[in-house]
């Protein structure tokens, strides 16, 4: 179970996605960007703890991942909202990839999203991101 920090730490993870996407449906807002950023670092911060939040950014392995999303980050602030959106979602991919198998497997337990992740549009895509057996467990999260 969540304890009320973590809540709000997913809420406001879910807020900076919810951001991020109005930011680039209106053609790469800079202010709506901004705030998903915050939004979303402050989320994952609350969620696993500002300590363990600095440790998994800064380290060895995630420098390269960390240094492409912070520059993103000063880029859609200086208003390169473009090359700053596509330096950040490179960078997300490079820090968070490793969780995607372990978030597919959660959401394919969802009565309502497993339908529509069964659908063979979206299958032979999940599939090769997590297999059916692979990922969920707890010695699969790299933090």
């Amino acid at each position: 179970m969540l304890d009320d920090r973590r809540k709000i730490g997913v809420g406001l993870t879910g807020l900076g996605f919810l951001f991020f996407v109005l930011g680039v449906l209106f053609f790469f807002d800079r202010g709506l960007l901004a705030m998903g950023n915050v939004l979303f670092l402050s989320g994952v911060g609350l969620t696993i703890g500002a300590q363990a939040a600095l440790r998994f950014f800064l380290r060895p392995k995630n420098y390269k991942g960390t240094a492409f999303f912070g520059g993103g980050l000063i880029l859609v602030l200086w208003g390169w909202t473009l090359v700053g959106f596509a330096l950040e979602m490179w960078g997300f991919w490079q820090l968070f990839s490793a969780f995607f198998p372990t978030v597919l497997s959660f959401l394919r337990r969802m009565p309502f999203l497993k339908r529509i992740l069964d659908l063979p549009a979206f299958k032979a895509v999940i599939n090769k991101v997590a297999p059916a057996g692979g990922g969920g467990g707890a010695g699969s999260l790299p933090v």
